[in-house]
């Protein structure tokens, strides 16, 4: 969505850098933040993985990639600080509230000083709730916005646009999403791959088609699924963030660990079944979406296929 503004109106910025759960759970903020500026400039700071479901979205004029610049990487820093002073906004949405998102409101200092939603001290409009970190990402983004003006903020918001062509994958019939990844270093927050193999064979069994998906971190998890139910599809690699949504819109039931696809699964109102273990609490960061299920044990190994049967297919 480009349009071409006359410089008196108003321009904003949103800052959302990363991760894909986060991103996918601030589409709803982003929407009504575009409804409520509805004549304003915005534009998005985020980082290169997500560029691509930004401009999906339809939700922003611009989109900037932050490279964020290590701490001695002076040259970087002043980058960043010209380009922030040259979008001259009258209001900044900060909806990664981190360290580094609110050390950006000092970059304007002292030429600019923005309106600011968002923790960073002193600014104009902060999230001054104490319990803040106990919030689920949803509820806390739709509390700091509604502390900035912006009420009636819809979980889900904008997806309807979140789709590409998945016709190359020559899938038919019903399929089942499995995504049996995770990030590399939180092996414990992975179901274990036998389970997920038998999981595939039982859905083939009961007339659906696996489809696997994941990075190529994941491939030899995705292989060793694919080895042992053969008529599995394995999409290792080969799915865009855009394509993984196409499929969930196709897809009878999805079945992951708590990843990131899973919160983009889960948005598209896919049938959804989220494994959780001792180190994360879908209390505060679950999958989001209108048909979601988590099942939680301390030890994700405990979880047997029978319990994921008896909610995934209905």
């Amino acid at each position: 969505m480009m349009r071409f503004w006359a410089k008196t109106l108003d321009k904003i910025l949103v800052i959302k850098l990363a991760a894909l759960g986060d991103f996918i759970q601030a589409i709803g903020p982003f929407t009504a933040i575009r409804k409520h500026h509805s004549d304003s400039q915005i534009t998005l700071l985020t980082t290169k993985p997500f560029v691509e479901l930004a401009y999906a979205s339809r939700l922003f004029d611009q989109i900037w990639v932050d490279k964020k610049p290590r701490a001695l990487a002076i040259g970087n820093w002043c980058a960043l600080r010209g380009q922030l002073l040259s979008g001259e906004f009258k209001r900044v949405y900060d909806l990664q509230t981190s360290d580094r998102s609110s050390f950006y409101r000092r970059l304007f200092w002292p030429r600019q000083n923005p309106e600011w939603s968002g923790i960073a001290r002193g600014c104009s409009h902060p999230h001054n709730n104490i319990k803040r970190d106990f919030m689920h990402t949803v509820e806390r983004q739709a509390e700091q916005l509604r502390m900035a003006g912006i009420e009636n903020v819809n979980v889900l918001g904008s997806l309807g646009s979140l789709a590409a062509p998945v016709d190359q994958f020559a899938l038919s019939g019903d399929i089942a999403l499995l995504v049996p990844g995770g990030a590399k270093h939180r092996p414990e927050k992975r179901w274990p791959v036998e389970r997920f193999s038998e999981l595939a064979r039982q859905l083939l069994a009961d007339g659906l088609s696996p489809v696997l998906v994941g990075g190529s971190s994941e491939a030899k998890i995705l292989e060793k699924i694919s080895a042992d139910c053969p008529e599995s599809h394995n999409l290792c690699g080969q799915t865009s963030l855009l394509q993984i949504a196409a499929l969930a819109r196709h897809a009878r039931v999805s079945v992951g660990n708590d990843t990131g696809p899973m919160h983009l699964v889960a948005a598209m109102g896919c049938q959804t079944v989220v494994l959780y273990g001792h180190s994360s609490d879908p209390a505060l960061c679950g999958q989001r979406g209108p048909n979601v299920t988590y099942i939680r044990k301390p030890l994700l190994k405990d979880i047997t296929v029978k319990e994921v049967k008896e909610v995934s297919i209905t």
